[in-house]
């Protein structure tokens, strides 16, 4: 492991290789350490503790004294605090995308790019602390009044994936305080640097120690973490980004003490284009939507669908524009995609490449380990066109999360919207056309929670997050229904005596 960060901070205190514990930098119990490595070389280049299920109730207990104190702070005051760690989150920007660049491999500019989207969620629930309000009604028995009221619902844990580490922790952190939570966040072990990163700017921004605590583990010691972190009887909500399988298991954990949670999971997302479509248009938003963070989001375009009329065009130009894409280290000038996060993305790449080969797929670009100068140790493949794809193959069932893009011919929107649907998901869909009541019958016959229509872009602190089927339940982001996962509703119900009757003379 190299004793040395390679890369500088513009304010140096903002690396921390210790967890948060109630406004404190500390170790694990047993003082044990895992490594963090980067990338784009696979050299390790710091460590940070290794904390284990003996130091779970220490961070909840924390965080628990801390919301019985918190959750009676003003909303004006909360939403104060929120901007100004938004503010100071603003003005370390670079720190924070450097950061990212190093634990994830993406390159510098789409971790800036990151940045810039997550303040757009402390920014939101800034507001958001203040537009919380209960109810007041007359029910059916004239003598009775009801109030309805809206209250935190107590301790929070978020467990966050690599793939947008600071997007992630924003937008559930800032939800929570905005709330009146307090929050215990595990990162994954491959990014757990730009998450502390963000915790020291919390407790700069004045919030109390103990409303914000991370918990930081490697991947041995994970499941045993959350697994305690979502049983805990003193979390009452829980909120997991990550895959379905694990989702599931978050799910049957949380259902101890019956916990609300909010899952985000996967996605097999599809991206259609009619013959209609402004090619243009949709070759840009594909261009986004596949090759940004190397292909390695929930959100990505995972089954291409293009109208027969149009296919051969599309696939030409998709490969024209793809050869100018530069792979190598995030850090690199001009670099355009970076290295994946970790080694087992390429295994799993290269499988889905060998069993498109084997059931008649044709690889047009790419389809391989990327080797060359700056490239040697770390996580890198080349970006992957593969034509000709069918519903057999393993990239139609399983989300890809890597850079390979497979082409499938169709002929009708009844056909494409069959199989559109054929998945267990349905976190987002995408669909390029001019016909105006085709886009109608889009957006009510596909099976996701978002739509993108001639647009890859269908994520905004404004609009709710989520999907639905095996993409999970609940929303992040949007007006009252993100910050509804993050609070309680209280019924009062009052008897009104008439008025003594010499009042009334």
């Amino acid at each position: 492991m190299s004793n040395t960060p390679p890369f500088t901070l513009n304010d140096p205190s903002l690396l921390h290789d210790a967890s948060l514990l109630n406004g404190k930098w500390v170790q694990s119990q047993s003082g044990k350490r895992f490594e963090v490595e980067d990338p784009g070389t696979g050299v390790a280049f710091t460590t940070v503790p290794t904390n284990t299920s003996s130091d779970v109730d220490s961070y909840i207990q924390s965080s628990h004294a801390s919301f019985l104190t918190y959750r009676h702070t003003n909303p004006r005051t909360r939403a104060k605090l929120l901007l100004r760690w938004h503010n100071l989150i603003s003005s370390s920007k670079t720190d924070i995308a450097t950061l990212v660049t190093y634990e994830t491999g993406k390159p510098l500019t789409e971790a800036l790019g990151e940045v810039d989207y997550a303040l757009g969620f402390s920014w939101w629930f800034a507001g958001e602390a203040e537009r919380i309000r209960g109810s007041v009604a007359q029910p059916s028995v004239d003598n009775r009044r009801t109030f309805v009221i809206k209250q935190p619902i107590g301790v929070c844990v978020a467990l966050v994936p690599w793939n947008f580490p600071v997007a992630m922790v924003i937008r559930k952190i800032a939800a929570a305080l905005a709330a009146g939570c307090t929050i215990v966040i595990k990162p994954s072990p491959e990014t757990p640097l730009s998450v502390l990163a963000l915790a020291d700017l919390v407790l700069r921004a004045g919030f109390p120690a103990g409303v914000v605590n991370i918990i930081t583990t490697d991947n041995k010691h994970t499941p045993a973490v959350s697994e305690l972190l979502c049983k805990h009887p003193l979390v009452r909500k829980v909120s997991f980004t990550g895959s379905t399988q694990i989702g599931e298991l978050i799910a049957r954990h949380c259902s101890v003490g019956l916990k609300k949670v909010t899952l985000e999971l996967g996605g097999n997302c599809p991206f259609i284009i009619f013959d209609d479509a402004d090619l243009d248009d949709a070759l840009a938003a594909l261009m986004v939507l596949k090759w940004r963070t190397a292909g390695q989001a929930c959100t990505h375009a995972n089954r291409v669908y293009v109208q027969r009329k149009v296919y051969e065009r599309f696939l030409g130009m998709t490969v024209d524009a793809t050869k100018k894409i530069k792979v190598g280290h995030g850090a690199a000038p001009g670099v355009t995609m970076g290295a994946l996060t970790t080694g087992r993305g390429i295994e799993k790449l290269e499988s889905h490449v060998k069993d498109a080969l084997d059931k008649g797929g044709d690889v047009v670009l790419g389809g391989k380990r990327a080797v060359g100068d700056g490239l040697n140790g770390g996580n890198f493949f080349e970006p992957t066109i593969i034509s000709g794809m069918t519903e057999d193959m393993l990239t139609t069932k399983e989300e890809i999360f890597g850079p390979l893009l497979g082409l499938y011919r169709f002929d009708t929107e009844e056909e494409v919207v069959r199989m559109a649907n054929d998945t267990s998901m349905g976190l987002a869909s995408y669909f390029f056309t001019k016909d105006a009541s085709r886009t109608w019958r889009l957006l009510e016959s596909l099976e996701a929670g978002m739509i993108g229509m001639n647009t890859g872009n269908s994520s905004a602190a404004e609009s709710p997050f989520g999907g639905i089927k095996a993409s999970g339940y609940g929303k992040e982001a949007g007006k009252d229904v993100a910050i509804e996962g993050y609070l309680v509703a209280k019924t009062g119900t009052l008897t009104v005596a008439p008025a003594p009757a010499e009042s009334r003379l």
